[in-house]
C-alpha cells in the first residue's frame, strides 16, 4: 500500500476509526436481544416470526461477508468501509422508524448487508496499515478486544436504552455514531486497493448462497405453522437446496470465486468449519432464548437482563485464557473436546433449571460453565480452521470461518425457534378450554427447555464429529507453534 498518498495518515488513528465501525456492528448483534420482547409487543410479531429480527441481519451479513472482503480489495478499503457505515446507519434509522413487521425485517437485512461491507474492509485497513510483526499483532489485539467488548456493551446499552427511552433507540443511536465515523474516515483512513488483482465480482455466487440460506431458514421457521411435511415447507426447502447446489457449481466455474472449494480438501479447515456450524447453532441461540426467558418468565427489566449476561462475557474471557495457557500442556484435541463438552453440559443445566418458578441462581449455574466452555471452544476451533493454510489464503480462511459462524447461528436459531414454537403450540393444544396465564407461561417454558436440550445436542454432535474426524497430524503445526496467525 502506498501510504504517502494520504496526507493525514497515522495507522493508530486509522485503527481507532475502523474499530469504532466494527464496535457498532458487534454491538448491534447483541443489543437487539434484550429488546425482543418490547419489539414483539409494539409491532405484533408472532413467536415464530420474531426470530427474523435476528436472522434477517445474520443471513445477509454472513451471505455477503466474503463478497464484501473482495470488493474492499478491488474498490478501495476506505471507500467500501464508508459505504458500509453509511448503509448500516441509514438502515438503523429506518429500523427505528419502522411501524410494521415487514419494515423492520427488511431494514435489519439491509443493516446486515452494510455490516458485510464495513467489517472486512475495516480488517483489511488494519492488515495493510501495519507491517507484519509486533505492531500488527498489537493492532489485531485491540481489534479482538473491541469485538469482545462490543458484545457485552451491547447487552447493557440495549437494556438501558429500552428501559430509559424505547426500543427504537437501540437503532437511532447508530445514526450520529455512523456520521462521525464517516467524517473521521475521510480524514484519517487511507483508500488502499489490491494491485494487479483480477477485477471480477462473484455476484452470482453471493446471490445464490444468500438466497439459498434465506429460503432454507424461511422453510425451517415456518414449518411450525405449515407443518414439517407440508408442500409449502418442502417446496421452499427444495428451492433453498437448489440455490446452494447452484452456488457450488458457480464457484467451480468462476474465474474469481468467493470461495475456492479446493481449500475444503484440507481436513483441518473442513472439520473446523463443519463443527463450528453446529456449535454456533447451539451456543448463539442461547442468547435469544435466555433473554426471552429472563424477561417474559422471570419478569426482568431489559437493563437487569443485560446485567444478567455479564457472567457470560467473563466466562468467555476465562475460557479463552485457559485455552491459551493449557494448549501447550494438554494438546489441542483434548482441549477442544473438553471445552465443547463443558459448553454442552452448561446448556443441559439451562434446560433443567428453566422453570416458571425458577431463579437466576439456577440459570447462572448453566450460563457460567457454558460460557467458559464457549471461550475454550472458540479459541481451539479458530486455530483448527485456519491452520495448514498457506499465507496467501489466510484471509480467505478467516472469511470462511466468520461466515460459518454467522450461517451456523442463523440456521441454528431457525431450527431451535421452530422446534420451541412447535413444542409451545403442542402444549397449549393439549389444554381443555381457554389457557390461563400460568398455562401460557408453562407452554413457553416447555419450548425454551426443548430449545436448550436441542442446543446441547448440537454441541454434543459437534464434539463427536471433532473426535472422529480430527487427526493428531491435522493439528501438529498448532501444537508445535508453527502456524500462521490469522485474525478472525
Amino acid at each position: 500500500m502506498n501510504r504517502s498518498d494520504h496526507p493525514h495518515f497515522n495507522p493508530w488513528l486509522a485503527l481507532v476509526v475502523v474499530c469504532f465501525g466494527q464496535f457498532m456492528v458487534v454491538l448491534d448483534a447483541t443489543i437487539v436481544n434484550v429488546a425482543l420482547p418490547a419489539i414483539q409487543t409494539d409491532l405484533g410479531f408472532s413467536d415464530a416470526s420474531l426470530a427474523w429480527v435476528v436472522n434477517a441481519y445474520t443471513l445477509l451479513f454472513g451471505g455477503f461477508l466474503l463478497l464484501g472482503g473482495r470488493a474492499a480489495d478491488l474498490l478501495g478499503r476506505r471507500s467500501l468501509f464508508i459505504a458500509g457505515v453509511a448503509l448500516f446507519s441509514a438502515a438503523s434509522l429506518a429500523n427505528g422508524l419502522a411501524t410494521s413487521e415487514p419494515m423492520l425485517i427488511v431494514g435489519r437485512a439491509i443493516q446486515g448487508l452494510g455490516g458485510a461491507m464495513l467489517s472486512p474492509a475495516a480488517l483489511s485497513v488494519i492488515t495493510t496499515s501495519f507491517e507484519e510483526g509486533a505492531q500488527r499483532t498489537k493492532a489485531l489485539s485491540v481489534w479482538a478486544g473491541v469485538a469482545a467488548g462490543g458484545g457485552a456493551v451491547g447487552l447493557l446499552l440495549g437494556g438501558f436504552l429500552v428501559e430509559s427511552l424505547s426500543w427504537e433507540w437501540i437503532f437511532f443511536v447508530n445514526v450520529p455514531v455512523g456520521a462521525a465515523i464517516v467524517f473521521a474516515s475521510l480524514r484519517l483512513v487511507p483508500n488502499s486497493v489490491q494491485e494487479g488483482a483480477l477485477r471480477h465480482f462473484d455476484l452470482a455466487g453471493a446471490s445464490t448462497v444468500t438466497g439459498g440460506l434465506v429460503a432454507l431458514v424461511y422453510a425451517i421457521i415456518e414449518a411450525s405453522s405449515w407443518g414439517w411435511g407440508s408442500p409449502k415447507t418442502l417446496g421452499v426447502a427444495a428451492l433453498g437446496i437448489a440455490l446452494l447446489v447452484a452456488f457450488v457449481v458457480i464457484e467451480r466455474r468462476s474465474p474469481a470465486p468467493l470461495v475456492r472449494l479446493e481449500l475444503f480438501r484440507l481436513r483441518s479447515l473442513a472439520t473446523g468449519n463443519g463443527v463450528f456450524l453446529l456449535v454456533a447453532g447451539g451456543l448463539f441461540s442461547m442468547f435469544y432464548f435466555a433473554s426471552l426467558y429472563l424477561q417474559n418468565i422471570l419478569g426482568y427489566s431489559p437493563l437487569t437482563t443485560g446485567l444478567a449476561f455479564l457472567p457470560v462475557t467473563a466466562g468467555i474471557g476465562i475460557g479463552a485464557t485457559l485455552a491459551e495457557k493449557l494448549l501447550p500442556r494438554v494438546g489441542l484435541r483434548p482441549l477442544l473436546l473438553t471445552g465443547m463438552l463443558v459448553a454442552a453440559a452448561g446448556l443441559a443445566v439451562l434446560a433443567a433449571t428453566t422453570e416458571v418458578g425458577g431463579s437466576y441462581l439456577g440459570i447462572f449455574g448453566g450460563l457460567f460453565p457454558m460460557s467458559i466452555g464457549m471461550g475454550v471452544t472458540f479459541v481451539a476451533l479458530t486455530l483448527v480452521a485456519t491452520t495448514n493454510v498457506e499465507a496467501a489464503d489466510a484471509g480467505l480462511a478467516s472469511g470462511i470461518f466468520n461466515t460459518s459462524q454467522q450461517v451456523g447461528g442463523a440456521l441454528g436459531l431457525a431450527v431451535l425457534s421452530s422446534i420451541a414454537n412447535s413444542k409451545t403450540a403442542d402444549f397449549l393444544a393439549g389444554i381443555v378450554g381457554k389457557p390461563s396465564f400460568l398455562d401460557q407461561q408453562e407452554a413457553l417454558v416447555s419450548g425454551f427447555q426443548t430449545a436448550f436440550i436441542v442446543a446441547a445436542a448440537l454441541v454434543a454432535v459437534g464434539t463427536v464429529l471433532a473426535a472422529l474426524l480430527l487427526r493428531r497430524r491435522d493439528v501438529a503445526r498448532i501444537e508445535s507453534g508453527d502456524t500462521v496467525a490469522v485474525p478472525v
